[in-house]
């Protein structure tokens, strides 16, 4: 699994070096030189197409600064919430096309780290994210949609693997901003009887300067 799921990985990086150096290229042509094929230009736009941040990537970029808050989790549908602070700083990386978070807080009352990422494929029109943690070794990996109006939000579904079973497990996420200024995350599992639960809340604010 390991040898397959890398060399699938260097083959995509290969595949998005050589599109990019490719458009780079031919950007660069100089006059006088051969102009390029139809196909060459076809190939050129796409790929300035999936690499160029628009609108989304905009939208990502309001997130930006110091966040703090709640965080608010269950082990199951009937035990009692673990209450803790949490904090998250926030910006944008790659040339404005992907949103960094750095969160920091305490859970089960030892040090919490944690660092994800945000972005919006061009080409697929969908949006997707990742997330990996001081309390594990994995990662979680999402994709979703985004409603228009931001109180509406987004519907995330990630998926992981589950330390206790070491099976892969999903789980949906709701992102909704009230203000500007406000963000409530909802992270929903189904458990074994099949009914979904809610296993973690988190409620934090922008820190103004």
């Amino acid at each position: 699994m390991k040898s397959r799921i890398g060399s699938g990985r260097w083959m995509r990086t290969l595949v998005v070096v050589a599109g990019v150096a490719m458009a780079a290229s031919a950007l660069a042509q100089a006059p006088g030189e051969q102009p390029m094929t139809p196909e060459q230009k076809a190939q050129m736009e796409a790929w300035m197409k999936a690499m160029t941040p628009g609108k989304s990537h905009q939208d990502l970029a309001g997130k930006t600064g110091t966040w703090e808050g709640t965080s608010t989790m269950w082990d199951a549908p009937t035990t009692p919430p673990q209450v803790s602070q949490v904090r998250a700083e926030r910006k944008m990386v790659l040339g404005g096309r992907v949103l960094l978070d750095s969160w920091s807080g305490t859970m089960m009352g030892m040090p919490f780290e944690g660092t994800g990422m945000t972005g919006f494929n061009n080409v697929d029109g969908k949006w997707w994210g990742t997330w990996a943690d001081n309390f594990s070794t994995g990662l979680m990996t999402t994709s979703g949609s985004c409603d228009a109006d931001p109180k509406k939000g987004c519907t995330f579904t990630g998926t992981y693997v589950d330390p206790m079973s070491g099976k892969t497990r999903q789980n949906r996420q709701i992102v909704t901003w009230p203000s500007p200024d406000d963000e409530r995350m909802e992270m929903w599992e189904k458990g074994d009887d099949g009914k979904e639960w809610k296993m973690m809340e988190i409620v934090v604010k922008r820190v103004k300067k």
